[in-house]
Order: C-alpha cells, then structure tokens, then sequence
C-alpha cells in the first residue's frame, strides 16, 4: 500500500513562517475534510446494574467529551470513520516526528479500546487503563504515547477516570488489530497524519 502523508495547518504554517515560503510548502499539500465527530458508542445491554448505571453513563459522558473517538476509530484522522468500529483503534497513524524535518517520520497508531481480549484492553486491569488515561503509558510500549494528550488528562478527577474504564469494559468488544508503532527513519506501510489536515499531493498522485 502506498502511504499517504498528511500534515496539520498549524505546523506546516510554523515552519513556513520560518522559511519565508509559506506558499510553496502549502502548494505541496491538499486539504483534507477531517471529521471531528465520532459518538461515543453505547453499552452493549445488560452491561448495567445498579451499582455502575451512573458511572458507565458518566463514561461515556467523557470519552465523547475528550473526543475519544477521533484518533481511535478507523478512518477518523481522515474523515471517514468506520462507524462500525468505533474505538477499534486506526489503521491510520499519527506521526509523532515532524515530516518536514524527517523524510520517514515515527508513526504511533491509536489502539483499540474496547474490551477484546486479543486486540484491545479485554486483559488490562484497571490501573492499567487508568495510567494509560492519565499517563498515556501503554502496556505494550513502556513508554508514554507521544501523541497521547495525557498532560491534560493528568488532572482528571479520580471518580471521572473511574468512570472511564467502567464505560470502556461496558461496550462491545471488537476484533481489530492495529499496526505496530514505526520507529523515524523507517517506511510506514499505512497510511498516517500530523494532526490530520493535509494530505502530500505527491502520494495521492500514486495511488
């Protein structure tokens, strides 16, 4: 699969500002019509009782508020989601090194949250999740997910995180498996943004 790039606004802009050619790097890209609008999905029946009713509906309350949704639905970044899989985590990436600065920039891939036990969070724990939320620290890297928000997250409430991981375990799980995170300097095989606006001209050509 050829992979397609795509840049933000803000960044391309910073660094024509520096250069002074703002409309030559811009004319190299195309606008995409990125969604921001992914509902969080409901609980599947039978996933209340009356010891979490409140706090899976403040879950869920949250992720559509945190936008959740956005980077860990398929298609999302791009502007077209996969309503069907909704926090499934996405084929597309986020480039977490600049890709004007690095001609094959580091690509993480926003996992799957619901609760499969294979491709998802189905074996995490709760603290696992609940650091993952507010540290952006994946079981599976070790590291904090550079692209991960959590330094806003951090100051959660611990009753909101709780909540979180309530709603999370009460949706449907879904098998979907993600790539692996693309180290710099090495050829993502998937397609990927920077915060999701522009797409190079060059691979679209191509494809």
């Amino acid at each position: 699969m050829i992979c397609r790039r795509y840049l933000a606004a803000i960044p391309l802009m910073l660094m024509a500002c520096t250069t002074g050619s703002t409309y030559d790097v811009l004319d190299e890209y195309e606008e995409l019509d990125a969604t921001t609008e992914v509902d969080a999905p409901s609980p599947i029946p039978g996933s209340y009782s009356p010891d979490n009713r409140d706090a899976i509906e403040q879950g869920k309350y949250m992720v559509g508020l945190l936008g959740c949704g956005v980077c860990h639905t398929d298609g999302a970044l791009a502007g077209a989601p996969d309503r069907e899989k909704p926090l499934a985590g996405s084929r597309t990436g986020i480039a977490y090194t600049n890709p004007l600065e690095y001609h094959e920039p580091g690509v993480v891939y926003p996992p799957n949250i619901t609760p499969d036990e294979e491709t998802g969070i189905g074996r995490w724990s709760d603290e696992q999740i609940a650091l993952a939320i507010r540290a952006g620290l994946s079981i599976h890297i070790g590291s904090p997910i550079t692209v991960m928000p959590w330094q806003g997250y951090s100051a959660l409430r611990d009753d909101d995180v709780k909540a979180v991981v309530a709603y999370l375990r009460s949706i449907k799980p879904v098998r979907h498996r993600v790539p692996a995170k693309v180290q710099p300097g090495s050829k993502a095989i998937e397609p990927f943004v920077y915060f999701g606006v522009y797409q190079d001209r060059k691979d679209q050509a191509r494809d």
